[in-house]
């Protein structure tokens, strides 16, 4: 019996095996082929970052492959604002255009770009899970100084601290240099010291100058740069205001009559003063008012005061702060010996020089005298009375008379000495 039910069993699994093949076969006939499914887009490289001039034109290159039935877009970064779909640019920014090249390349085209372009781009392909890639464009803006926020002409009276300032936008951010226009070295303090050192330039958007000298008086340019020409420049006018000061070149000299002698005093003033020349006298302080009837208190008499003309010539040459005062007297006659101040007063006070202008006689037997020996008789005065401001001068010429004699009478002496040795 078991081997009958073993060989009925056996049979059961063919018919079995048999059926299972059938349907199987039936099954695959009847359902349909699959197609192979599509690749997966991918980008090629990457986007490659750029940096233009504001103006220019900036492209963002998006290189992509297997697209398939899928679509390209470009965005903005920062804010996800479409701006292309496709060959399609879907913003109303009309400097935006969109270049579709050899079924792969996507081009995202700025012109004329600004400084509202500067950013990042998103480069998108609308797969699932979505693919992006980011490029950026840096626009690079020339300098530019703001002048509501930098120092215009300044003016301040000598030893008081100045600061100017130059304010500049632009990107990359401007260096800012200081260099003075005439070409001149800067003159700087050293921190915490007096001591003034020459420098060709300074950098930096504020140039401090403590306790200022007149030295340091003249026009200044301010020139920002960022490597995006063209650099730009501000002109920063800084006067140094300080009362006259007037130092004459002698203080006594001598001429011969008939001859033209010319007489010059170096003023350093700011602002620029009101220069004359006076004749005779001595010159009072302005505060001082004790005239009467054009004679000066204590027995002085009024100077006269010189006008240009066939008598005199008076001329100035200004070259910044210091200016150069000359006088004329043509045709030097006996009434033209005595003294002479030059004066020069401003805003801030008052300053005189005087000299003392006399004859030298000419010998019978031609005595010639040289300018070696009018220097050398100029030299021995200002060796005996000293270089200085005319207010001192004048109270030397007041308390010691004798001193001017004696000089005359020793140039007198030098003279006819020089003339018996050249005869």
């Amino acid at each position: 019996m078991e081997v009958v039910y073993m060989q009925i069993t056996m049979v059961l699994i063919l018919i079995v095996k048999c059926l299972h093949g059938s349907l199987s076969a039936t099954l695959q006939e009847a359902s349909p082929q699959q197609p192979p499914a599509d690749p997966e887009p991918e980008f090629e490289g990457t986007i490659q970052n750029v940096t233009f001039p504001a103006g220019r034109e900036a492209v963002l290159t998006c290189s992509v492959k297997n697209l398939g039935r899928y679509k390209v877009g470009w965005l903005r970064a920062s804010d996800q604002t479409v701006l292309a779909l496709q060959g399609r640019v879907v913003t109303h920014n009309n400097r935006i255009s969109v270049v579709h090249e050899d079924m792969r390349t996507w081009r995202l085209r700025i012109r004329q770009l600004r400084e509202s372009d500067r950013g990042c781009y998103m480069c998108q392909i609308n797969a699932s899970p979505m693919k992006k890639q980011i490029g950026c464009i840096d626009v690079q803006v020339p300098p530019d100084i703001i002048n509501e926020e930098s120092s215009a002409d300044i003016a301040v009276q000598e030893g008081e601290d100045a600061t100017i300032v130059c304010k500049a936008v632009g990107h990359p951010t401007p260096r800012v240099t200081w260099k003075r226009e005439d070409g001149e070295y800067m003159l700087l303090r050293k921190p915490q010291s007096r001591e003034l050192i020459r420098v060709e330039s300074f950098n930096g958007t504020h140039l401090h100058l403590p306790k200022l000298e007149r030295r340091q008086m003249g026009a200044y340019l301010c020139i920002a740069s960022n490597d995006v020409p063209p650099a730009v420049s501000k002109r920063v006018s800084l006067s140094v205001h300080f009362a006259p000061s007037v130092r004459p070149t002698s203080q006594l000299l001598g001429a011969p009559l008939g001859s033209d002698v010319q007489l010059e005093c170096t003023v350093e003033s700011s602002p620029m003063p009101v220069s004359y020349w006076l004749k005779g006298g001595r010159v009072l302080p302005p505060n001082f008012a004790g005239i009467t009837n054009g004679v000066y208190e204590q027995g002085q008499m009024r100077p006269e005061m010189l006008l240009d003309g066939p008598k005199y010539g008076i001329t100035e040459e200004r070259h910044g702060f210091r200016t150069n005062m000359r006088l004329v007297v043509r045709f030097f006659s006996p009434n033209d010996v005595g003294t002479y101040h030059c004066v020069s007063t401003n805003s801030l006070g008052k300053a005189d020089g005087t000299m003392r202008l006399y004859e030298i006689k000419i010998h019978p037997g031609g005595v010639q005298t040289s300018d070696d020996q009018l220097n050398i008789i100029g030299g021995l005065a200002e060796a005996a009375r000293g270089r200085g401001n005319s207010s001192a001068n004048s109270l030397v010429s007041g308390r010691r008379p004798w001193l001017s004699v004696l000089l005359v009478l020793l140039a007198s002496s030098i003279l006819v000495t020089l003339g018996s040795a050249n005869r």
